[in-house]
This record gives C-alpha cells, sequence and structure tokens, in this order.
C-alpha cells in the first residue's frame, strides 16, 4: 500500500488540489512538506496531534518534513474557523510559546536523521525584518482582493457583520492569509517545498499560497488537507470540562490523557484509531470486529490509549497510568507519591486529619470510614467491615478494632479508603 492509499484508508484525505496525480507524484522522488502551527499557547494540544502525525508518517516513507511555527502569523491570529478576532500576545509570550512546541515536536519527527530529517522553522525569521512598503510591494501587489474575498474564512467573517455581534474582520486578520501564503513561497525557494499539508479549515490559505508561488515565481506547488478531529456528534474531539487535552505532561497529566482515551464512545474509537494510530489496517479491523462483538472489554479504546500515550509521554508515563488505572479498579496501592494519588483520585472526597492520630492508637477503622464519610455511623460502618466491604489502599481490613497507623499510608501522607466495589475517599494526615 502506498502512503497516500494508506492516507486515503484512514480517512485523512479531505481535499487535495491534484486527486488524480499525486499518488504517482510522490512516488516519483523524495518530496518536501510543511505543515503549520500556531504558538498560541506553550504547548501543543489533542488537536494538534493531525498534523504532527501527517508530518511523522510522511517522513517514515522517506519525505522530508518541515514544521513551521508561526511566531510572525501567530502575533496576528488566523481567522480561519473562528468567529471572533483573537487576543494578540507578545513578542515574549509567543517566543517561549514556540520553544515549548519545538520542544514538544521532537518526540513526533526526526531531526537528525541522516536521509531526510525533519526541519523546524519559525516564520518570524523571514518576516520580522519586512517594512510595510516592503510588504506591499513584494506580496501585496500579488494579491488580487476578489480572490481573498471569495474565500470561505473570511466570507464567513465578513457575511456576519456587525448586526449578528460581531466586529466583522479586522484588516490585520485579513492580511493574515498573505503571510501564511508567503511562507509556502518562501519554504518553497529555500527548502524546494512544494507541499503543504493542514486541516480542512486551512484550504483558502494554502490554494493562496499556491496561486502566490505561481504569480511570484512561475512555481507550481500542491496542497492536501486532513478532516478536523471531531466526535460522532460534530463536536471538537480533545475537549473536556476542565478544559483543552494537551501533550505537555504538566497541564494534562500522561494518567489524565490516558484515561481520555480509554473513555472514547465506541462511534469514536475506529475512527479514532484510523486518525490517530500507527496500526496497520488488519489490526485496527480486528479491533473493529472485536468492538462489535463485545463492546464491553473496549479492546480498541484500551489500545488507543496505550498507543497515544506511549507515543505522546513514553513507555515509563504509559506503565504509570496503566497501574492508576488498575489501581481505581480494585488494584493494591504502593509506591506512589501524594500527587500521584490526589490525580487518581481527584473526583474523591477527601478529609484532612492530624497525623499524631496515626501514632496515639485512637484511629480505628470504623472511625476511618465514618470521618471519611464512607458511613453515616459508627454502626453502619462496624457492618461494612464485618461484611468483608472494608479496604484501605484497596486491601481488605478484617475485624472492626483494627488500628491504623503510618504503616497504612499509601504514601507521604495519604490513605485510600474504600467501602465496597467503587466507593473510594482520601484521608490526608498532616
Amino acid at each position: 500500500m502506498t502512503l497516500f492509499s494508506d492516507l486515503r484508508w484512514r480517512g485523512l484525505i479531505h481535499q487535495t488540489t491534484n486527486d488524480e496525480g499525486i499518488d504517482a507524484w510522490l512516488a516519483e522522488k523524495q518530496r518536501t512538506l510543511y505543515a503549520g502551527f500556531d504558538p498560541t499557547a506553550s504547548s501543543l494540544h489533542v488537536g494538534s496531534l493531525m498534523g504532527l502525525l501527517m508530518l511523522r508518517r510522511f517522513q517514515q516513507a522517506g519525505h522530508r518534513p518541515i514544521a513551521v511555527v508561526g511566531g510572525a502569523t501567530g502575533m496576528i491570529g488566523d481567522p480561519s474557523g473562528k468567529s471572533d478576532e483573537r487576543n494578540l500576545l507578545s513578542k515574549e509570550q509567543l517566543q517561549e510559546n514556540v520553544e515549548g512546541l519545538g520542544k514538544q515536536m521532537a518526540r513526533f519527527l526526526d531531526f537528525d536523521d541522516s536521509k531526510n530529517p525533519a526541519l523546524l522553522v519559525n516564520n518570524f525569521d523571514w518576516t520580522g525584518n519586512w517594512t510595510y512598503l516592503d510588504f506591499l510591494r513584494d506580496i501585496g501587489k500579488n494579491f488580487p482582493v476578489n480572490v481573498m474575498l471569495a474565500k470561505d474564512s473570511v466570507k464567513s467573517r465578513l457575511g456576519r457583520g456587525e448586526d449578528a455581534g460581531s466586529a466583522g474582520m479586522s484588516y490585520t486578520e485579513f492580511s493574515y492569509m498573505l503571510l501564511q501564503a508567503y511562507d509556502f513561497v518562501h519554504l518553497s525557494n529555500e527548502y524546494g517545498c512544494e507541499l503543504q499539508a493542514g486541516g480542512s479549515d486551512q484550504w483558502g490559505n494554502i490554494t493562496a499560497g499556491i496561486d502566490l508561488a505561481r504569480r511570484m515565481r512561475g512555481t507550481q506547488l500542491y496542497g492536501l488537507t486532513w478532516p478536523l478531529l471531531t466526535k460522532s456528534d460534530g463536536t471538537k474531539m480533545g475537549k473536556t470540562e476542565s478544559g483543552a487535552v494537551w501533550l505537555d505532561a504538566e497541564r494534562t497529566s500522561p494518567y489524565q490523557f490516558y484515561q481520555y482515551w480509554i473513555n472514547v464512545d465506541d462511534a469514536d474509537a475506529g475512527n479514532c484509531l484510523r486518525l490517530l494510530t500507527e496500526l496497520s489496517q488488519d489490526v485496527i479491523e480486528l479491533l473493529d470486529i472485536a468492538r462489535v462483538n463485545d463492546p464491553g472489554k473496549r479492546e480498541s479504546q484500551r489500545r488507543l490509549a496505550e498507543e497515544l500515550t506511549r507515543l505522546v509521554h513514553g513507555e515509563v508515563a504509559l506503565a504509570t497510568a496503566q497501574k492508576a488505572t488498575e489501581i481505581f479498579f480494585g488494584a493494591e496501592i504502593a509506591d506512589l507519591s501524594d500527587a500521584q494519588l490526589t490525580e487518581i483520585f481527584a473526583d474523591v472526597p477527601s478529609k484532612s486529619l492530624s497525623r499524631s492520630r496515626l501514632g496515639d492508637g485512637t484511629l480505628t477503622i470504623v472511625d476511618a470510614l465514618v470521618e471519611s464519610g464512607l458511613s453515616k455511623t459508627k454502626g453502619e460502618a462496624r457492618r461494612t467491615v464485618e461484611q468483608g466491604g472494608a479496604y484501605i489502599n484497596n486491601r481488605r481490613i478484617e475485624g472492626i478494632d483494627a488500628l491504623l497507623s503510618t504503616e497504612y499510608l499509601a504514601s507521604e501522607s495519604v490513605m485510600v479508603l474504600r467501602s465496597g466495589k467503587k466507593k473510594y475517599a482520601l484521608l490526608r494526615f498532616e
């Protein structure tokens, strides 16, 4: 299977500028392509995975990928797919974000490959010294305004107008297309880049770059887009009640990242396996069958979570996330930190007690169940213990007179109590 036919099978091709010839064109020789990444934050998020993995797939197939971080275009803000203008970032904040994104990209792309090393560039490097007159003379004169106005990203914003509660589109945003279009021309000149890839909302910007290269250099360039990463109900993938799912472990921990994917709906699991993993067609189709025959096992979601957590965070983080998941479903708890336990049990009740109570012989399992809120009365707590339903750190406690000491701590200062199968609470000893 060729690279393009694999991309097509996975559903990763939304549009191309040469549907009939691009497969053979890619097979002729090594091609250089680029995709852009918006530095609005110091970390990429789940939505960025499509672009990162597209570049990765091309590199693994022998082509040369360029990741463009938009230090210049990020100062303006891409209007594509947006209903309102974004707040502008300072140069200092943008530089910090650019550096953060570069570090994350190294997990996906090989910048040291001897045959087709990936390249990371910042478009501020070739646009930052322009004067306004230079920009108008060299770039602006090659852009027919009627062509710009015909782009969907522009029409949708202008069409709303002020009557719809929108300020329309500023001249700053309107200029974004010119800057991104020139990126393609510059990369073609400097690195022989012939193909731009982007999300389906970037089609207007991509074709603008192709048109600009033809007008300025007489060069033929190409473009392709992938579909936006959405759920079956049409909402964006990678959004939770608490916000975006980030690729930075400090913003979204490996455990939270793993949990997001393991809880994907059956209706979305197959699509995610195709779009976001490097599993073969045969493996994915077997998982499709398993999902239909025994959806309760959630084999697709488990494999999806494993593949993505390994790719984004590494083997060690994956093992920790898997261990944390097992703990929540009853595995014994040991060798974890306060922070890890707090994260795993973020949504369960907790209470702080004096650490002295672990050494003065006054805290029994019955008292602990009551003080944690797992039992309303001591009588209820006694019955829970006698019926074998009381656990500390997922180990059953026998005997209503069991005294709790520091030996029962699961970490530096946290004890995990459980009543029955899934009713948890934390006691913190400070």
